[in-house]
Formats: structure tokens, sequence, C-alpha cells
């Protein structure tokens, strides 16, 4: 999208030139508005020599909520977001993009490709906002925080995500099976679990994932690598997502509450786990006897009785 840019005489400033202070911004005065018949509108504003400073306006509205663009072309794009258009589909996953660029970038996670590396520890990325969030991991930046418990985050869309926890706001539901998420995104990547689909191959084994998240944490399997370290004992992670969650253990911070009882737990899996002692969930089933629970794991510990069973009658 366009900057707006400020003229006068042969000189060009930018929108931050006269917010900043800048001398230019001392000097101007007598604010007026002029609308030119064939083009868009321009504030005019005179200095003390007389010279205009011609303001382009953004001509371009959006009709659902006023935001004004430069070109129409922005102004498409936006549209997007109100009418949940999504008309670049990526041809591996068929996930929906607004823009072409925002496709690009995505196509990466299927390429392998990762442009842009982190200097302190060599990890690449597919987008430099990418990069950008992850630098925090190792300067210690968590310039997002969250108002009702004080956690915080390296980058808005998790602090939005960590949000929905309080608010207990899962309103994107499986016609499958009924489970609810707090993401459109986490229903389609759930909804792999049904199809059986894993767009996300390993080109060492071959192993097929649900997520680019998981491919990228199972390709540390083959190179070993544990690059994100503890700052307080030294222990190494895969992940920085998992070396954040091992650090409450020194912290205690415990963010995610129940909103039944007043217990609090370290991990939103943690909390998840203990809500169904309330309601009653139990999604886990044994495929023998039907006998529900609330983990997996005590599934799968349930499931050895019947195995040992089975061998008991063999002769």
């Amino acid at each position: 999208m366009a900057m707006e840019l400020f003229g006068m005489g042969d000189q060009i400033f930018q929108e931050e030139d006269l917010q900043m202070g800048s001398a230019v911004q001392t000097t101007l005065q007598n604010l007026t508005r002029v609308t030119h018949a064939s083009g868009p509108e321009y504030r005019c504003i005179l200095n003390m020599e007389g010279n205009s400073v011609h303001i382009v306006e953004k001509p371009w509205k959006c009709a659902d909520c006023g935001v004004g663009f430069n070109y129409p072309s922005d102004l498409e794009t936006h549209q997007r977001t109100h009418t949940g258009e999504r008309p670049f589909i990526c041809p591996k996953c068929g996930r929906g993009f607004t823009q072409s660029s925002a496709l690009q970038t995505h196509l990466r996670i299927h390429t392998g490709e990762r442009p842009f590396t982190c200097s302190e520890c060599g990890m690449g990325f597919i987008s430099s906002t990418n990069l950008q969030t992850h630098t925090r991991v190792h300067t210690g930046e968590r310039p997002f925080t969250c108002s009702e418990c004080g956690m915080e985050f390296i980058s808005s869309t998790n602090l939005q995500t960590h949000k929905r926890l309080h608010n207990q706001e899962k309103q994107f539901i499986c016609s499958k099976c009924g489970k609810r998420f707090t993401r459109s995104f986490d229903l389609l990547t759930h909804q792999r679990v049904h199809t059986g689909e894993r767009p996300f191959i390993c080109s060492e084994c071959g192993k097929g994932y649900t997520r680019s998240s998981y491919l990228l944490r199972h390709q540390h399997v083959h190179t070993a690598e544990r690059l994100f370290q503890c700052i307080n004992c030294g222990k190494s992670y895969r992940s920085s997502q998992d070396v954040m969650s091992h650090q409450r253990i020194h912290t205690d911070v415990r963010p995610f509450g129940c909103r039944h009882c007043e217990a609090r737990f370290r991990r939103s899996n943690d909390l998840l786990v203990h809500q169904r002692s309330h309601t009653g969930e139990r999604p886990f089933s044994c495929s023998v006897c039907g006998k529900g629970f609330t983990q997996s794991s005590n599934l799968l510990r349930h499931q050895q009785v019947h195995t040992r069973e089975r061998a008991a009658q063999l002769p």
C-alpha cells in the first residue's frame, strides 16, 4: 500500500515529517480544503511565505467501515476482509488468501524455501515478519501484554489467540465431531484428522503432518538441533514455544485459569484436560470396550489391558 507523500516546492515529505515536528511543521498555518473536479481531494496548507503544501487524501472509501485508500486495488483487497472472499488458493493444501503476495509467501511452507535467516541461530523463515517476531525470542522482548492476566507475547496474533482462552470464545465448530476452535485456521487443520490429509511432507523420511509447525518440529529429529535454550537452567528445546512453556516452571506463572474453579495451569492444554473433569467430556474412546477417557495417554494405557488379554488367550 502506497504511503502518503507531502510536497512543498521541489521538496517531498512523508507523513511522519509533519507529525514529528519537522522544520516544515513549524511554518504551516491556515488549513483549508480544496476539491479538484478531476481528481482526489487535497488539503491545502499555506506557510508564511505563501507557498502551498498539498496533502493527498485517500479518496477510495470502504462502504462497510469507512477506511480510506489511495488506490482502488487496495480498497478491493481490503473489502475481502468483510466479504470473506479468498480468491488466491494454495494448490497444495487448499488454503485461501486475500492477496497473491500472501499466497506466494505461504507456498514457501510447502517448498521449504526460507529466505529470511536469523543472524543469532541461523533459523530460516518464510517472511521478514516471521523473522522479526522470532528475533524477540533471543532479545526477550514481549511487547504484547494481556490486560486480563499480564502474560506477555512476542506477537499480536499470539495475544489475540490467548485472549480467547479468557473469553472461552470458540466459534468455529467441526461438522464431523462438534469440537470447537478459537480460530478458523485451527478448525481447518483439525478437519485433516477426519480426512487423513497430511499436506506437509518431510523431505528426509516422507512422513506427513497436518501443520507446517509440526513438520518443522519433526525435522529437528533429523538434524538433532535444539536451538532454544532456557536462560535459567540451560536446558535446550527444539522450538521457542517449548522453551517458553518450560520457563514457567521457574517463574511459576500460571496464566490459564479454570472458569469453573480456582485452579490455574502453566499450559493451555493442561487447562483443557482439567475442564473435562467439570464437563464430563471424554473424547478418547476405546474401540474395544467403548470406555471413554479425558486424555489420549490414558486411552493408550487402557488399551494395553486388552493387548495383555489377547496375549493371554493365545495357545
